[in-house]
């Protein structure tokens, strides 16, 4: 059973940083696709960013492309997402999503498993 466990969320000012971890475990195959997905209050959940196992590629949405950056740690099996100069409008729950045997996961609906979410405040 592949788990996903998000930490790393909290209350930041804007312009402020976090860096989120999200440590997995129980994947059968060595090629998967792994990121962060966004829920605000009343709306939906949206895709961040996301990297691939097979070659380390990476997407961003646009509206984090400059200030966040998703990597990885294959020794800890953890991917991060280093996210700069916070905007009220990041606001949200973040889950990290993952499936075996895609490359990328760009939508919610491509996400096989999802982490339990953590909550981040941008906000002064």
């Amino acid at each position: 059973q592949v788990q996903l466990v998000e930490s790393g969320g909290g209350l930041v000012q804007p312009g402020g940083s976090l860096r989120l971890s999200c440590a997995a475990s129980g994947f059968t195959s060595d090629y998967y696709a792994i990121g962060w997905f966004r829920q605000a209050p009343g709306k939906e959940r949206e895709g961040v960013s996301c990297i691939a196992s097979s070659d380390g590629s990476t997407y961003y949405a646009d509206s984090v492309k400059g200030r966040f950056t998703i990597s990885r740690d294959a020794a800890k099996n953890t991917v991060y997402l280093q996210m700069n100069n916070l905007k009220p409008e990041d606001t949200g729950v973040y889950y990290c999503g993952a499936t075996q045997g895609l490359k990328y996961v760009v939508v919610p609906s491509s996400v096989r498993y999802w982490g339990q979410g953590t909550q981040v405040t941008v906000s002064s």
